[in-house]
């Protein structure tokens, strides 16, 4: 997205945030500086993707049940809200990230072209079983 569109996305997000901090009693739980916390940020755009589509969306035969599904997501995600740094109200950044490591990138490279997991065919745990019920479909 281009900076005006995502300017004009977050504050559409920003106005449904505190619908849903509102509606669902929720202020304790999302800081009001949720926008500063990516991570934040990113589990409430899902949110609400889900909720247009649950809310706004086609009526899609066997999902009669949609509305409960986003609302248990919901609670699913709020542990992921909270931010205990920012819980009296006050902003706190986040820590910064780690410097990389010199040489991780070409040790990360190595390992993908030496490794077992990466290099030797696939397996799939049940593979006797799915031989069996080949067997049988045949």
């Amino acid at each position: 997205m281009y900076p005006a569109e995502r300017q004009e996305r977050l504050r559409e997000l920003a106005e449904w945030v505190d619908w849903l901090r509102t509606t669902f009693e929720l202020h304790n739980r999302i800081p009001p500086c949720w926008y500063r916390h990516l991570p934040v940020a990113e589990h409430l755009t899902a949110l609400y993707v889900g909720w247009i589509r649950t809310y706004a969306g086609e009526q899609v035969p066997g999902r009669e049940l949609a509305e409960v599904d986003w609302i248990n997501a919901l609670y699913g995600l709020t542990p992921r809200l909270q931010l205990a740094a920012c819980a009296t109200g006050t902003h706190e950044a986040p820590p910064p990230l780690p410097q990389e490591r010199r040489g991780a990138a070409d040790e990360f490279e190595a390992f993908l072209q030496t490794s077992r997991s990466t290099t030797d065919p696939a397996r799939h745990p049940a593979e006797a079983e799915l031989g069996r019920r080949r067997a049988g479909m045949l």
